[in-house]
Protein backbone atom coordinates (compact mmCIF):
# COMPACT_ATOMS: atom_id res chain seq x y z
CA UNK A 1 0.00 0.00 0.00
CA UNK A 2 0.85 3.72 -0.97
CA UNK A 3 -0.60 6.07 1.35
CA UNK A 4 -0.24 9.97 1.65
CA UNK A 5 3.03 11.01 3.39
CA UNK A 6 4.99 7.91 3.15
CA UNK A 7 8.32 7.92 1.47
CA UNK A 8 8.86 3.96 0.19
CA UNK A 9 12.32 3.17 -1.62
CA UNK A 10 12.40 -0.15 -3.54
CA UNK A 11 15.82 -1.98 -3.57
CA UNK A 12 16.81 -5.01 -5.53
CA UNK A 13 19.65 -6.45 -7.82
CA UNK A 14 19.62 -5.82 -11.49
CA UNK A 15 16.82 -7.14 -13.06
CA UNK A 16 14.59 -7.73 -9.95
CA UNK A 17 11.52 -6.27 -11.40
CA UNK A 18 11.85 -2.70 -10.12
CA UNK A 19 11.21 -0.84 -12.97
CA UNK A 20 8.48 -2.82 -13.92
CA UNK A 21 7.13 -2.46 -11.01
CA UNK A 22 6.55 1.33 -11.16
CA UNK A 23 5.87 1.46 -14.42
CA UNK A 24 2.75 -1.66 -13.57
CA UNK A 25 1.71 0.90 -11.17
CA UNK A 26 1.81 3.55 -13.12
CA UNK A 27 -0.78 1.68 -15.88
CA UNK A 28 2.12 1.90 -18.52
CA UNK A 29 2.38 -1.71 -18.69
CA UNK A 30 -0.02 -4.69 -18.22
CA UNK A 31 0.37 -7.15 -15.61
CA UNK A 32 0.10 -10.97 -16.19
CA UNK A 33 -1.43 -11.34 -12.49
CA UNK A 34 -2.79 -9.22 -9.74
CA UNK A 35 -4.75 -5.65 -9.94
CA UNK A 36 -3.47 -2.16 -8.75
CA UNK A 37 -5.87 -0.92 -7.11
CA UNK A 38 -6.16 3.57 -7.09
CA UNK A 39 -7.88 5.99 -4.76
CA UNK A 40 -10.87 7.81 -7.06
CA UNK A 41 -9.40 11.00 -8.14
CA UNK A 42 -5.96 9.96 -7.30
CA UNK A 43 -3.00 12.33 -8.93
CA UNK A 44 0.38 10.77 -9.82
CA UNK A 45 3.34 12.60 -10.93
CA UNK A 46 6.17 10.58 -12.28
CA UNK A 47 10.05 10.85 -13.45
CA UNK A 48 11.45 8.50 -15.70
CA UNK A 49 14.53 6.34 -15.76
CA UNK A 50 14.79 7.68 -19.48
CA UNK A 51 13.13 10.21 -21.74
CA UNK A 52 14.15 11.13 -24.97
CA UNK A 53 13.86 14.35 -26.04
CA UNK A 54 14.71 15.68 -29.32
CA UNK A 55 18.10 17.78 -29.37
CA UNK A 56 17.00 20.35 -31.47
CA UNK A 57 13.36 20.80 -30.03
CA UNK A 58 13.50 24.31 -29.80
CA UNK A 59 12.37 25.29 -25.95
CA UNK A 60 13.22 26.51 -22.85
CA UNK A 61 13.54 24.54 -19.33
CA UNK A 62 10.01 26.40 -18.00
CA UNK A 63 8.56 25.93 -21.73
CA UNK A 64 9.47 22.69 -21.03
CA UNK A 65 8.02 22.12 -17.77
CA UNK A 66 4.79 23.50 -18.24
CA UNK A 67 3.93 21.92 -21.51
CA UNK A 68 0.16 20.11 -21.36
CA UNK A 69 0.34 20.86 -17.56
CA UNK A 70 -2.45 22.44 -15.63
CA UNK A 71 -1.86 25.47 -13.41
CA UNK A 72 -2.32 24.16 -10.63
CA UNK A 73 0.35 24.93 -8.11
CA UNK A 74 1.96 28.31 -7.28
CA UNK A 75 4.61 28.20 -10.01
CA UNK A 76 6.92 30.97 -8.53
CA UNK A 77 6.97 29.16 -5.10
CA UNK A 78 8.07 25.18 -6.90
CA UNK A 79 10.31 27.30 -8.43
CA UNK A 80 12.02 28.50 -5.54
CA UNK A 81 11.43 24.74 -3.71
CA UNK A 82 13.26 22.98 -6.66
CA UNK A 83 15.80 25.75 -7.35
CA UNK A 84 15.44 26.36 -10.42
CA UNK A 85 15.03 29.84 -11.11
CA UNK A 86 18.90 30.08 -13.01
CA UNK A 87 17.42 27.44 -15.37
CA UNK A 88 13.96 28.44 -17.03
CA UNK A 89 14.63 30.55 -19.37
CA UNK A 90 18.11 28.35 -20.58
CA UNK A 91 16.95 25.74 -24.02
CA UNK A 92 16.32 22.71 -22.38
CA UNK A 93 18.95 20.58 -24.36
CA UNK A 94 21.82 22.56 -22.31
CA UNK A 95 20.39 21.28 -19.34
CA UNK A 96 23.35 19.22 -17.23
CA UNK A 97 22.64 15.93 -15.76
CA UNK A 98 21.19 17.43 -12.27
CA UNK A 99 19.50 20.34 -13.84
CA UNK A 100 17.43 17.81 -15.95
CA UNK A 101 16.67 16.32 -13.27
CA UNK A 102 15.54 19.11 -11.43
CA UNK A 103 13.20 20.06 -14.41
CA UNK A 104 11.72 17.03 -14.48
CA UNK A 105 11.05 16.93 -10.65
CA UNK A 106 9.20 20.48 -11.30
CA UNK A 107 7.26 19.03 -14.33
CA UNK A 108 6.24 16.09 -11.90
CA UNK A 109 4.81 18.76 -9.28
CA UNK A 110 2.59 20.67 -11.88
CA UNK A 111 -0.19 19.11 -11.48
CA UNK A 112 0.13 19.30 -7.28
CA UNK A 113 0.12 15.57 -7.21
CA UNK A 114 -0.90 13.15 -4.53
CA UNK A 115 2.01 10.78 -5.23
CA UNK A 116 5.03 10.78 -7.02
CA UNK A 117 6.54 7.99 -8.48
CA UNK A 118 10.75 7.96 -9.63
CA UNK A 119 12.66 5.32 -11.27
CA UNK A 120 15.89 5.55 -10.53
CA UNK A 121 16.26 9.19 -10.42
CA UNK A 122 19.91 9.87 -9.66
CA UNK A 123 21.39 7.23 -11.56
CA UNK A 124 23.38 9.46 -14.18
CA UNK A 125 24.34 11.75 -11.13
CA UNK A 126 27.62 12.34 -9.08
CA UNK A 127 27.56 11.62 -5.99
CA UNK A 128 27.36 15.54 -4.99
CA UNK A 129 24.65 16.02 -7.09
CA UNK A 130 22.83 12.71 -5.75
CA UNK A 131 23.36 13.99 -2.06
CA UNK A 132 21.99 17.49 -3.20
CA UNK A 133 18.99 15.51 -5.11
CA UNK A 134 17.71 13.64 -2.19
CA UNK A 135 17.58 16.26 0.05
CA UNK A 136 15.46 18.50 -1.96
CA UNK A 137 13.22 15.56 -2.86
CA UNK A 138 13.43 15.27 1.17
CA UNK A 139 12.52 18.85 1.69
CA UNK A 140 9.92 19.10 -0.88
CA UNK A 141 8.22 15.69 0.51
CA UNK A 142 7.88 17.04 4.28
CA UNK A 143 6.59 20.55 2.97
CA UNK A 144 4.10 19.40 0.40
CA UNK A 145 3.10 15.73 2.17
CA UNK A 146 2.42 13.67 -1.09
CA UNK A 147 3.60 10.17 -1.45
CA UNK A 148 6.97 9.10 -2.75
CA UNK A 149 7.78 5.76 -4.26
CA UNK A 150 11.34 4.98 -5.91
CA UNK A 151 13.44 2.95 -6.43
CA UNK A 152 17.41 2.70 -6.44
CA UNK A 153 20.32 0.69 -6.49
CA UNK A 154 22.24 3.04 -4.24
CA UNK A 155 22.34 1.53 -0.74
CA UNK A 156 24.05 4.26 1.26
CA UNK A 157 21.62 6.69 -0.71
CA UNK A 158 18.42 4.60 0.56
CA UNK A 159 19.40 4.52 4.26
CA UNK A 160 20.02 7.69 4.43
CA UNK A 161 16.75 9.49 2.63
CA UNK A 162 13.97 6.90 2.86
CA UNK A 163 11.65 6.17 5.73
CA UNK A 164 10.66 2.26 4.52
CA UNK A 165 12.66 0.24 1.75
CA UNK A 166 10.95 -2.99 0.13
CA UNK A 167 13.75 -5.16 -0.89
CA UNK A 168 12.46 -6.90 -4.33
CA UNK A 169 13.68 -9.78 -6.24
CA UNK A 170 10.80 -10.84 -8.34
CA UNK A 171 8.76 -10.80 -5.28
CA UNK A 172 8.87 -8.73 -1.74
CA UNK A 173 11.97 -10.68 0.01
CA UNK A 174 11.46 -8.04 3.07
CA UNK A 175 10.12 -4.58 3.79
CA UNK A 176 10.14 -2.07 6.80
CA UNK A 177 12.33 0.52 8.55
CA UNK A 178 16.03 0.46 6.79
CA UNK A 179 17.71 -0.40 10.00
CA UNK A 180 15.16 -3.51 9.83
CA UNK A 181 16.12 -4.31 6.57
CA UNK A 182 19.13 -4.42 7.13
CA UNK A 183 19.06 -7.23 9.57
CA UNK A 184 16.69 -9.29 7.51
CA UNK A 185 17.92 -12.79 6.56
CA UNK A 186 16.16 -12.18 2.95
CA UNK A 187 18.66 -8.63 2.66
CA UNK A 188 21.55 -10.60 3.81
CA UNK A 189 20.85 -13.46 1.25
CA UNK A 190 20.71 -11.13 -1.71
CA UNK A 191 23.60 -8.41 -0.89
CA UNK A 192 25.48 -10.43 1.24
CA UNK A 193 26.48 -10.36 4.96
CA UNK A 194 29.67 -7.64 4.42
CA UNK A 195 27.11 -5.67 2.77
CA UNK A 196 24.41 -5.97 5.72
CA UNK A 197 26.93 -5.52 8.13
CA UNK A 198 28.26 -2.21 6.50
CA UNK A 199 24.75 -0.53 5.87
CA UNK A 200 24.07 -1.24 9.81
CA UNK A 201 27.09 0.39 11.04
CA UNK A 202 26.50 3.26 8.28
CA UNK A 203 22.21 3.41 9.66
CA UNK A 204 23.57 3.76 13.16
CA UNK A 205 25.98 6.57 12.13
CA UNK A 206 23.70 8.28 10.02
CA UNK A 207 20.95 7.63 13.42
CA UNK A 208 23.51 9.37 15.53
CA UNK A 209 23.86 12.50 13.78
CA UNK A 210 20.41 12.84 12.94
CA UNK A 211 19.88 12.70 17.06
CA UNK A 212 22.70 15.22 17.97
CA UNK A 213 21.52 17.27 15.28
CA UNK A 214 17.79 17.52 16.34
CA UNK A 215 19.27 17.84 19.98
CA UNK A 216 21.15 20.79 18.94
CA UNK A 217 18.51 21.93 17.26
CA UNK A 218 16.31 21.57 20.28
CA UNK A 219 18.60 23.62 22.58
CA UNK A 220 19.50 26.73 20.19
CA UNK A 221 15.72 27.60 19.79
CA UNK A 222 15.16 26.57 23.78
CA UNK A 223 12.93 29.84 25.14
CA UNK A 224 12.99 31.46 21.65
CA UNK A 225 9.90 32.03 19.44
CA UNK A 226 8.87 29.51 16.91
CA UNK A 227 6.95 30.75 13.66
CA UNK A 228 5.01 28.09 11.99
CA UNK A 229 3.91 28.34 8.29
Amino acid sequence: NLNRGDFITIIGPNGAGKSTLLKALMGLIKTDKGKVTRAKGLKLGYIPQKMHVEASLPISTEGFIKLNKPNAVNFDELVEDIGIAALLAKPLNSLSGGEWQRALLARALMDDPDAIILDEPAQNLDLSGQVSFYKRLDAIHAKRGMAILMDSHDLHMVMASTRQVVCLYHHICCSGAPQAVTRDPEFINLFGRDMATMMAIYQHDHDHDHHNHDHDHDHHNHGGRHHHA
